[in-house]
């Protein structure tokens, strides 16, 4: 999670997944889980949800899982953070943004939610 933390106020750049270019919210996520697991992970955000054999239920998150969410309203997931524990996800969120921190529990993220994986080898 150290790693995680480091990279707070880097911008969001759609298709980035260095230090160098800035990351989207799929791209952080390959990021984080190359450079410090030494896993791959599949680029896109519908590509990670797709991993059905990883699937946890929210009530089992542990820091390192993935959480999806929609911003439609619908079950498909258009964004991905991973979870850092107390209800608490790192982020990249959109353009004109830089990846944070945010809660579960603000009722956004609520309502977004959609579901969670953990990649955990």
């Amino acid at each position: 999670m150290a790693r995680a933390h480091e990279l707070i106020g880097y911008r969001y750049t759609w298709g980035g997944e260095t230090e160098e270019t800035g990351f989207d919210c799929s791209g952080l996520l390959v990021y984080l889980y190359r450079s410090v697991a030494q896993q791959r992970l599949p680029r896109t955000t519908s590509s990670m949800l797709a991993k059905k054999d990883a699937a946890i239920a929210r009530h089992q998150l542990q820091p390192g899982d993935a959480v999806f969410f929609s911003h439609n309203g619908s079950r498909r997931a258009s964004h991905v953070g991973l979870y850092i524990g107390n209800n608490r996800f790192i982020h990249a969120p959109r353009a004109g943004k830089t990846v944070r921190i945010s809660s579960l529990e603000e009722p956004y993220w609520q309502r977004a939610y959609v579901a969670a994986r953990s990649f955990s080898s």
